[in-house]
């Protein structure tokens, strides 16, 4: 009774997966992959197919082991080399050669270079001690120096700007080092009044002629005048020209259809 009740248990298991099989293209597949996958390897997760093992990397259809240098570890990418070298040390053809950190400097974060301390910089690898001239400071990144406000660079040392009358230092780090008062403009190595036409107002701009016309003027050589709206117009977003309303259309000096 007990071998009759295992032989019809049996039966119907490798039924089952007859019908599985057969109804199931993914089930043989997976049954098949599952059988070549080589040694050193592992199925995915997710998916079909298979990936080497850590330290096994695929050449010529095996999963063979990835030689590791002295002063190297493995990493988790299926290109490259497969390894890196460890903090203090960089890559030297299939090695690893220890970083020479010279005197005032350390390991980046990288940890495969080295920069200078505050105050130190480059020259021909080798951290020197950066000589700050009179009026003038450590820039942010301590490898270089910035002249002092009323200060610019000239020949390696901090020389005070000439502001000239009506005229306050201003950033040395671009333009002349000078900006004119309010109502003034500068020409040449002086700051001029600004002649303010009728209609008009001072413009802080460091260009053009240092005033703007109102809204509703406009600029006409040294002066502001008022400006025409044709028919069917209105003040632009400047304040200064004319638009048309809509649906008209400019057409010579007017808003037409």
């Amino acid at each position: 009774m007990r071998t009759t009740l295992q032989h019809s248990n049996f039966v119907r298991g490798f039924l089952f997966v007859a019908v599985l099989t057969a109804a199931s293209p993914e089930f043989a597949l997976a049954q098949r992959v599952a059988i070549d996958i080589p040694e050193n390897a592992s199925a995915r997760t997710y998916g079909s197919g298979w990936d080497c093992d850590r330290g096994y990397r695929l050449a010529s259809g095996a999963c063979l082991p990835i030689k590791v240098p002295a002063h190297a570890h493995l990493m988790d990418v299926h290109y490259g080399s497969g390894w890196e070298c460890d903090r203090g040390y960089r890559v030297m053809g299939e090695g690893c050669t220890v970083i020479d950190v010279p005197k005032n400097a350390f390991l980046d974060f990288s940890g495969s270079h080295w920069t200078c301390d505050r105050g130190y910089g480059n020259v021909d690898d080798a951290c020197v001690s950066i000589d700050v001239p009179k009026n003038a400071y450590l820039n942010d990144a301590g490898d270089g120096w910035v002249c002092d406000r009323g200060f610019r660079e000239a020949q390696g040392s901090c020389a005070a700007v000439l502001v000239p009358v009506h005229g306050y230092a201003t950033n040395v780090s671009y333009g002349v080092g000078w900006s004119c008062d309010r109502g003034y403009r500068a020409v040449g190595d002086a700051c001029v009044v600004i002649q303010l036409p009728a209609n008009a107002y001072f413009n802080d701009s460091s260009y053009g002629v240092g005033w703007k016309c109102v809204r509703g003027y406009r600029p006409a050589d040294t002066l502001c005048v008022e400006v025409k709206l044709p028919e069917m117009a209105h003040l632009d977003y400047s304040g200064n020209d004319w638009d048309c309303d809509r649906p008209y259309r400019k057409g010579r000096e007017r808003c037409v259809l």
